[in-house]
Order: structure tokens, then sequence, then C-alpha cells
């Protein structure tokens, strides 16, 4: 027998999936992130969703907004859960001041891609983005079309 705790494998808790379709990443940012009680058991069990998560950057702060924790029936008996709740994130000053002044530009957010275990902490990767059109998105859906394809035909005359 294992004494490993059931849920999630490996470091990452969840990922945002749609990002990458959505958006041209420039540049990565790690985040501290200041959670209750209750919602670090449920990240431990693996029950985060960040699909319409969203960054707000105010007053020199930056917060997690739209990020779904669904809270476990064991563990929050006495608390009032929130399962969207908004959520301060642990940047430094710098970081903050420069994704700020960023967004303010024309086409550029900031928008979450992951939350993962680092030292037994809750980190948030948050990314400085800039929205695709739709064009690139098709583009995009080609190009992994095409390296799908080139795999499936590298394959079948390496084994054919």
């Amino acid at each position: 027998m294992s004494n490993k705790k059931p849920g999630n494998t490996g470091n990452t808790i969840a990922l945002n999936k749609k990002a990458k379709h959505e958006y041209h990443i420039e540049e990565r940012f790690e985040a501290g992130l200041v959670l209750q009680g209750w919602e670090v058991k449920s990240l431990r069990a693996g029950k985060a969703q960040l699909v319409d998560a969203y960054v707000l950057l105010k007053d020199g702060e930056a917060f997690l907004l739209g990020a779904h924790i669904t809270p476990l029936n064991t563990a929050s008996t006495h608390v009032i859960c929130d399962p969207t709740r908004t959520r301060k994130l642990l940047l430094h000053a710098k970081e903050i001041a420069k994704l700020i002044g960023k967004v303010h530009q024309a086409g550029h957010t900031c928008i979450p891609l992951a939350l993962y275990w680092k030292n037994n902490k809750v980190k948030c990767e948050i990314a400085l983005a800039q929205g695709k059109k739709q064009h690139d998105k098709r583009a995009t859906e080609k190009e992994r079309d095409w390296n799908r394809q080139k795999q499936r035909i590298i394959r079948e005359v390496n084994n054919g």
C-alpha cells in the first residue's frame, strides 16, 4: 500500500487550455495566491477550474477573478464558501507596475495560465497576452493539423 494522497499527480492543479488558442502569449509571471484553508484542501483534491478566469489590476494590486475552486463537503462544514471569490495575487511591485503599463496599451490583457504546487505553496502562472484575431486562430489550427499529419506520415514510413 502506498501512503500517497489521492487526487492530482504531479505539480499542476489546473490549466487554462483556451488561453493559447485565444491569445498570443508575450510574457509569463509566477504569482503567489492568497487562499483560505478550505481552498487549499480543495486544490489538493484537484477541484479547480480556470476556464473563464482573468487577472484584474487595480490600485497597484493584482486579483484573480472568475477562478472556480469547488469546496469539498468534508472540509468546509462550518465556513461559508464562495467558489468564485476574488483572490489576491502576490507579485513584486516592479512586476505589477510592468503589467499595469502593458495592460493600459491597446489590445493587451492579463490572463491566468495555470495553477500549480511549488514547495507546498500554490502558485498561479499569469501571462501578459494579446487577443488573437479570427484568422490567427485558423492559422494556428491549420498548423496544428499539418503537424499531426506529418507525424502520421513519419510513423507510417518508419513502421511500413
